[in-house]
């Protein structure tokens, strides 16, 4: 029996469609991995945004420290100011 090349490739190219087809996502799955990958993004974004720890002492001093208390309760403060304040030297 002899295997023509035009068949060998139609045999291919039937199996790599067949893998394709059953390993593809579909748009419902496609559209939760975004949302994951988008929540997921948020996150680090937040995690990485440079904060500083406001706490007070058993004495009742005010510390600002740019690494949590150990053992104190403490507020998390933005180091930087937000984008709609506006700091001018210039006006009187």
């Amino acid at each position: 029996m002899e295997v023509r090349p035009a068949w060998l490739v139609l045999g291919l190219a039937a199996i790599a469609a067949a893998a394709w087809w059953t390993t593809r996502e579909s748009p419902e799955q496609a559209r939760v991995k975004q949302q994951r990958a988008e929540q997921a993004a948020a996150e680090i974004a937040e995690d990485a945004r440079p904060v500083l720890y406001r706490w007070r002492d058993a004495d009742g001093v005010l510390h600002v420290t740019d690494q949590p208390p150990a053992g104190h309760d403490y507020e998390k403060v933005d180091r930087e100011a937000p984008p709609a304040i506006e700091i001018r030297g210039d006006r009187g």
